[in-house]
Order: C-alpha cells, then sequence, then structure tokens
C-alpha cells in the first residue's frame, strides 16, 4: 500500500470515527436537553391546569359527567400532551381530546408509564384545595421523533460536507507529498554513474532529512568508488612491476654464460617472486577483510602467534633477523581466525622487512583486563612523527626508504583492528630503539 492510501484512509477514517464520535455524544446531549425541556413543559402544563382550577377558570360537572379540557398554549407540541383530572376518591373528572382511557400515573410527580403496549412520560400534581389529581404526559415516541428530527437537522450538513471534505484531504495529501514525488522523480532520472549531491532548496523539514542521507551515501558511494579505481590502478602497477623484472632476468639467467651473473638474476627471480607473492596475499587479505565475512572463534593466542613466527622464517632467514616471542598464560581470544592472522602477520612481516640486518624483532602478547593485547618491536629506523598521519592509507610508502613494498601492511593491520572493535597504536621509538606497534582485540566479540 502506497503511503498516500495509507495517508488518505488513515485521516478518512480518523475524521469519520471523530464525526461519529460527535454525532453520538450529540445525540446523548441533545436528548437529554429536550427531555429536560419537555419534562418542564409538562409540569409547567399540569402546574398551570391546576391553577386555572383553583381559580375557578376550569369549572367540572357535578354531576359525574367528564369534562372537556383544553391545555393552555398554542405550541405545536401542546397539542400531542394529554390530560387527566382524577378525584382524591379515584374518579375520572376530566380528560383532554386524545387523552387514553386508562389512567395515566399511580404517583405523584415524573414517572414512566405503559399505557396500551406504549409507554408514557407523565407528570402528576395533586391539588388538595380543590380534592384532585392532574396528570399531563405524552408518548415517548412522539419525543423520540422530535429528538431524532433536532439531531436529524444538525448531522445532515456533516453529511454534505464530509465528501467534500474527503476531496480536500485526498489533494491535501497528495500536495504534501509532492516533495517525495520530485524526489523519486530526481532519482529516476539520474544517471547511473552521477552521486553528485541532490539539489535542496526549498525542502520541507521532514524531506532534509532523507535528502542528507542520500547525499551522504552518495559521498560514501563516490569515495568507494574511487577507492577501487585506486586500489585497481595501483595493484596493476605494483604486479606489473615485479612481472617486469621478472621477465627481465630470466632472460638475462637464459643467455648468461658466466655462472655468477646467472646465478645474480635467479637470486633477483626468486626476490621478485617472494615480493609479488606477499603483495598477492597482502590484497588477498584486504579483500577478506572488506568483505567482513568471517564469523568469531575460539582461538590460542599463544599458538597461533607461534604459528606466524614459523611462517615469517623464511622472510627473516635471508635478513638474519631473529624472532624472539614472549606470551604465556594467555586467556582465549573470540575472534575471527582469518582478521587475527592477517593483522599479525603482516605486522611481523612489516617488522622483519624494516629491520636491519641481523637485527631482532620482538614478538610478547598478554592479557590486560577484557583486552588481548599483542606487541611487535623492530630495530629498524621507526616512523618519522611527520608520516605518522599516513602509514595506514593503503599504498602509502615514506619517502627516502630502501626497503621495498606495496604500501599495505599497516593499512591491513589497522582495517583488521577495526573490524574486530580492537585499537591499534604506535609507540614514539625511533633512531636506534626502533619502532613498536601494539594492538587491542577485546576477548569476546562485540
Amino acid at each position: 500500500m502506497s503511503i498516500r492510501l495509507r495517508l488518505i484512509l488513515v485521516l478518512t477514517l480518523a475524521t469519520s470515527a471523530i464525526w461519529l464520535s460527535a454525532a453520538w455524544w450529540i445525540n446523548v446531549s441533545t436528548r437529554a436537553q429536550v427531555e429536560q425541556v419537555l419534562d418542564a413543559r409538562l409540569a409547567e402544563a399540569a402546574n398551570m391546569v391546576s391553577s386555572l382550577m383553583a381559580d375557578r377558570r376550569i369549572a367540572l360537572d357535578g354531576a359525574g359527567a367528564e369534562t372537556s379540557i383544553a391545555l393552555p398554549g398554542t405550541a405545536e407540541y401542546s397539542r400531542q400532551l394529554s390530560c387527566q383530572i382524577w378525584s382524591l376518591r379515584g374518579n375520572l373528572l376530566g380528560a383532554s381530546s386524545g387523552a387514553p382511557d386508562a389512567k395515566l400515573s399511580e404517583d405523584e410527580g415524573f414517572t414512566t408509564t405503559l399505557i396500551d403496549g406504549e409507554p408514557w412520560r407523565v407528570f402528576t400534581v395533586v391539588n388538595p384545595e380543590v380534592g384532585v389529581r392532574v396528570m399531563v404526559g405524552d408518548r415517548i415516541q412522539v419525543r423520540d421523533r422530535l429528538v431524532g428530527d433536532v439531531v436529524q437537522g444538525l448531522l445532515w450538513p456533516l453529511a454534505v460536507v464530509f465528501p467534500a471534505l474527503a476531496l480536500l484531504i485526498r489533494i491535501s495529501v497528495g500536495r504534501g507529498l509532492a516533495p517525495l514525488a520530485h524526489l523519486e522523480t530526481a532519482l529516476r532520472n539520474r544517471k547511473p554513474d552521477d552521486l553528485s549531491p541532490l539539489a535542496g532548496a526549498g525542502d520541507p523539514r521532514e524531506i532534509r532529512p532523507v535528502r542528507r542521507a542520500l547525499n551522504s551515501l552518495f559521498q560514501r558511494l563516490d569515495h568507494l568508488r574511487q577507492t577501487e579505481r585506486d586500489f585497481t590502478a595501483f595493484a596493476a602497477h605494483e604486479l606489473k612491476t615485479p612481472l617486469a623484472g621478472l621477465r627481465t632476468h630470466a632472460q638475462i639467467a637464459r643467455m648468461a654464460s658466466d655462472p655468477a651473473v646467472r646465478d645474480r638474476a635467479l637470486a633477483t627471480i626468486t626476490t621478485s617472486v617472494d615480493r609479488t607473492d606477499r603483495m598477492v596475499r597482502q590484497l588477498l587479505d584486504l579483500t577478506a577483510i572488506d568483505q567482513d565475512a568471517a564469523s568469531a572463534e575460539r582461538l590460542d593466542a599463544a599458538a597461533l602467534l607461534s604459528e606466524i613466527a614459523r611462517q615469517a622464517e623464511d622472510q627473516a632467514r635471508p635478513r638474519q633477523v631473529r624472532l624472539d616471542m614472549q606470551a604465556e598464560d594467555l586467556p582465549p581470544l573470540h575472534a575471527p581466525r582469518i582478521l587475527v592472522h592477517s593483522a599479525l602477520r603482516n605486522l611481523v612481516e612489516n617488522a622483519i622487512q624494516h629491520s636491519p640486518q641481523g637485527g631482532t624483532v620482538r614478538l610478547t602478547a598478554s592479557g590486560d583486563g577484557p583486552f588481548m593485547v599483542f606487541q611487535v618491536r623492530d630495530q629498524g629506523p621507526g616512523i618519522r612523527p611527520q608520516d605518522r598521519d599516513r602509514v595506514t592509507d593503503r599504498f602509502w610508502r615514506g619517502p627516502g626508504r630502501d626497503v621495498q613494498g606495496s604500501g599495505l601492511g599497516l593499512a591491513i593491520v589497522a582495517a583488521a583492528v577495526q573490524r574486530m572493535g580492537g585499537r591499534m597504536e604506535l609507540g614514539s621509538g625511533s633512531g636506534s630503539g626502533g619502532q613498536e606497534v601494539t594492538i587491542s582485540l577485546p576477548l569476546s566479540p562485540r
């Protein structure tokens, strides 16, 4: 169901409910007021007849014959009233035309009686001076018809106005939803590659959050598309360089007659293959982190760190870098294995790559309250203060570095730690003190 139809139905039903409630209230209040007025007329007529009898202006036949009584007043309602005059002994002395034969009431004051199967409202007044009982009554049916006429007269204008009101509700809802229709048209006519912000001059207050959210989404999509383009360009460039080197040195090794030249070419090929292999693994890690599809599992942090240290031996051995690991009595870690493994492996490989020949990389793990803390410290030159804000950017490499890399290592670490709800801190060590990187991961998943 559309919002337009839903609003029209809700407003129409709400208006109908209010009008029905108003009609019920008008019926109840009008009936109560009319009943009060008619009861007052009954009492007024009965007291007037009793007063006229006391003044001898209405004479009764002493022979016992019934006397015809004309009720005072010229109102149309007076013709609906019936009057009976009874002696205190119980004899009928007089009655108005149209009055029933049966006695209207046995009690004094207001009563509701059933006469010939029809309900009557009767007021009885006793005049002891004259010795009579005056009764004036009217049919309940007459009262109901009178109340119905009054209520009907009040409701007819509402019934006439209701269709016009429903039409106004439909027109108003259509005009009120016009900004949404304009927004829909703007989005439908927009080209797929158009991620520019939506113009919002004159938007209603309710539409502004939607427009802001859409513009924010367009901005994020544009940033993501730009990141993907940069990713593709950088990846293609980084893969092209070692592949070109592989081809060149393979040709040198094939054509070289000097064993020393051939060995140097083969060594360069091995280095290029290792570099390409590491970059491919980093690209796969980055893809897995961006997808964020892994589920948390129970991990033994010490065993995982030992596994990473063994895998890094092939990289550390040619540089004669020693790995020193300290991880004992650690609580279990609940996190996605691929994220933890990618973060720690890239951190260790990055430390080995920046360590000097014969240096040491220290790996430590410890529990700190609700967090598992991993620290990796090398003896390299460290991160310069002016580079700290950019070392986690993808494909960024600091200027003036002799180390060849893809610029993805710390970017992968930062992305994985962020996905796991942890934090990454860069130590202040530099120069001979090396660089220390600390990552803190929650023991339980977010």
